[in-house]
């Protein structure tokens, strides 16, 4: 199970105050460094079910192997972590840069890595999520989910596992905008005007309010 951030409300709809209550989750990976490197070799090493992968942000790039199933919990899933990435004995602490796949098959091909540590700023998607009953679904809107990830900035320390935005306050036709996210030692990347979350107007709540109006 992963905690959550919700956003609490304050002074309307103009700024969202995330509460810090988690921090982004880690998993390990365990590899082995390769000797030899180059296309040949990386067949080779798929088709022993074997990803080629490279860990940068070192003084040089270490090249490494690992099984594919050692990725499934960290490349299958909507949720993003930190990666304990365990090199011949060596734990370094990283995040996952670039992942590639087989253009027709769903075989992973390749994986990159960042090296990190608690103070290294790094820039990262997070996962966004709603909690609560808006007071425009009451009214017969329907909640749209407008962005599934916010890209942010911030310390390694700082990074929480995923965003929860509490919408009981949002009415027909409102929105969270990217602007009016805030929380501390959090910057949010994505565009300021683009909103997160909007309570879309249905005919049934276009109905229900003419019928109200009667």
């Amino acid at each position: 199970m992963h905690a959550v951030c919700p956003f609490n409300v304050k002074g309307g709809l103009s700024t969202i105050i995330l509460n810090k209550k988690s921090k982004m989750k880690s998993i390990s990976i365990k590899g082995t460094k390769r000797e030899v490197v180059g296309k040949k070799e990386a067949k080779r090493l798929r088709k022993e079910a074997l990803v080629p992968g490279v860990l940068y942000g070192g003084e040089e790039p270490i090249h490494f192997y690992a099984p594919e199933k050692e990725f499934k919990s960290l490349i299958y899933t909507p949720n993003v972590y930190l990666v304990d990435l365990d090199i011949d004995g060596t734990v370094y602490q990283s995040i996952i840069q670039d992942a590639q796949f087989h253009p027709v098959e769903e075989q992973l091909m390749h994986v990159d890595f960042l090296r990190t540590s608690d103070d290294k700023m790094v820039k990262v998607e997070i996962p966004v999520k709603t909690e609560g009953f808006a007071k425009g679904i009451r009214k017969g809107g329907k909640l749209k989910l407008n962005l599934r990830t916010l890209k942010v900035k911030a310390m390694v320390k700082h990074l929480p596992d995923s965003i929860t935005i509490n919408v009981d306050d949002l009415d027909l036709g409102q929105s969270y905008k990217v602007g009016s996210l805030v929380r501390e030692n959090l910057e949010f990347l994505n565009a300021k005007a683009v909103p997160v979350v909007t309570i879309m107007i249905t005919r049934a709540a276009k109905a229900a309010k003419a019928g109200g109006k009667g």
